[in-house]
């Protein structure tokens, strides 16, 4: 039986978030199975927070030069992933998408060709790299009773879209404009390694916690068929957990640092029951996160953050704290204000309650 406690451990562990890693940041992006990156800005402190010594000019000229690729893969949200990984996982993953985008946008399309809907929409992004506010416009005028929205964010999960540079480049902005991935698709669909490479991030884990992280469904036949290579344990509610039998799961006891994270960091979630890093009580601050971002203290959430960069601030929402843990908090802080704002004048932590 692994506590949530033991849980807990081995998880920040898998996530580097015991302590930080001297190794490139390609390969940290690998392990992780990719960086959640709906916002661009977030896997450069997801790295910070794992990373030690860190450059995030490092992870920029991978994004610049296309060695890492922006992408809609788990769940059918924008990850950060290695260009390899962009090839390997997409068609693993392709099931979900064309589900989800089914549920939400099916009937609204009910009628439509998908395979002249993605035949047109390659035509256009292959043209000119598009927004999807500019594909949607496109795409309306062949199928005018049709909603923009859908016809676009159905033909992102019929087509491997990459979002491409300046987009996601650390220091710099730039509009989401569209092309398709150069690079020649894998032709391995099975989920099996997929399965395997999240158990060693985020494990030890239940079926439905990969199935939650993934978007895909019915991995139990998939967990089956591993199950000779995997070690069982039971949660503390009695749910049965698999993982890697070499798999890191540290003492429970061992001291986990503050960390700060980025909004949407998949550490907060990889699991369908967040139990071993979000606390009971604390859902209000894991909702609050889509507005702030997470901090970690002791190893679960326990407070939010957003910085102020015209005021060289950052703020931080944390009850509870015992005077070592806002220490702790505030050090953290003031070294991620100097990647955030290194040019401000009298960087500033401003701690609250609420």
């Amino acid at each position: 039986m692994l506590t949530d406690r033991a849980l807990n451990r081995a998880l920040l562990a898998r996530q580097l978030l015991l302590t930080r890693v001297d190794r490139p940041a390609l390969e940290v992006v690998e392990h992780l199975v990719g960086l959640q990156a709906q916002e661009p800005q977030d896997p450069y402190v997801g790295l910070w927070a794992r990373l030690d010594p860190y450059d995030p000019q490092e992870l920029a000229r991978a994004v610049a030069e296309g060695a890492a690729v922006r992408i809609a893969l788990q769940r059918s949200t924008i990850h950060l992933v290695t260009a390899a990984d962009g090839v390997a996982l997409r068609p693993v993953l392709q099931p979900a998408l064309h589900r989800m985008a089914r549920s939400a946008f099916g009937t609204r399309l009910a009628g439509v060709d998908l395979g002249e809907l993605a035949a047109a929409a390659r035509e256009l992004v292959g043209a000119e790299p598009r927004t999807f506010g500019e594909l949607g416009r496109l795409l309306r005028e062949r199928w005018p009773d049709r909603e923009e929205i859908a016809l676009a964010q159905t033909a992102r999960a019929l087509l491997p879209l990459v979002q491409l540079p300046p987009r996601g480049v650390w220091g710099r902005s730039g509009r989401a404009r569209h092309a398709v991935f150069e690079r020649a698709l894998g032709t391995d669909e099975a989920p099996d390694r997929l399965v395997l490479r999240y158990l060693a991030a985020f494990g030890p884990a239940t079926t439905a916690d990969v199935q939650n992280w993934s978007g895909l469904t019915r991995l139990a036949e998939v967990v089956d068929r591993l199950r000779p290579s995997l070690r069982t344990f039971r949660a503390e509610d009695g749910r049965e957990l698999v993982d890697l039998p070499d798999a890191p799961r540290p003492d429970p006891d061992l001291p986990a640092p503050a960390r700060f994270l980025p909004q949407y960091d998949n550490v907060l979630l990889g699991h369908a029951d967040r139990s071993r890093i979000v606390p009971a009580g604390a859902d209000a601050l894991f909702d609050e996160q889509f507005h702030w971002s997470p901090l970690l203290v002791d190893g679960r959430l326990r407070g939010t953050w957003r910085v102020d960069r015209k005021a060289g601030r950052l703020l931080v929402r944390a009850p509870r704290l015992s005077r070592g843990e806002r220490a702790e908090v505030v050090a953290e802080a003031g070294a991620l204000l100097g990647l955030l704002v290194p040019k401000a004048a009298e960087p500033d932590v401003v701690i609250t309650a609420e």
